[in-house]
């Protein structure tokens, strides 16, 4: 594990759907809860809520929550340039890249979360937990805007499942 990069990860996955709606699956609070959060508020730099059809804008912050979890996570969006790359602050200072490419009939996501802390709980909760955590929602994202079919678990009853 000495060459191990605890600061950042990339993934990948390719989603037959134009990069439009993909850009919107990721800027728009009601398309994030089709497949990835249970509630999205975007607030503008004057901090009012924006609309759930509205796409977030750089300068925006976010409050996200999920499916089974009480805690809500804040977060800025650092930039939103409308059509193909989407950042934003994630897990305190930790930063996320959205970058959309076309390949064919699929467009590309690559995701990249970086400037993690190098501490043991963020290690373990941050570096190796998003990492598993992303996979499964890139998965879901795929299978929502390909097939319609949502995996996230939404039943308290059952805690710590890998879809949630």
């Amino acid at each position: 594990m000495k060459n191990f990069d605890w600061t950042g990860f990339k993934k990948k996955i390719a989603v037959k759907a134009p990069p439009a709606t993909i850009y919107a699956a990721w800027t728009k609070a009601e398309e994030l809860e089709k497949w990835f959060l249970a509630e999205v508020k975007f607030l503008d730099q004057n901090n009012n809520l924006i609309s759930k059809q509205a796409p977030a804008a750089t300068g925006y912050s976010y409050e996200w929550k999920w499916y089974i979890y009480e805690d809500i996570m804040p977060g800025k969006i650092t930039d939103a340039n409308g059509k193909d790359f989407f950042q934003f602050t994630f897990e305190g200072e930790c930063v996320v890249d959205v970058k959309l490419t076309m390949k064919g009939d699929y467009t590309v996501v690559e995701l990249t979360q970086q400037n993690i802390p190098t501490d043991d709980n963020s290690k373990q909760f941050i570096r190796l937990g998003c990492a598993s955590g992303w996979s499964f929602y890139l998965v879901n994202l795929k299978s929502v805007y390909e097939g319609g079919l949502d995996l996230r678990n939404k039943d308290e009853q059952l805690q710590l499942m890998i879809n949630n």
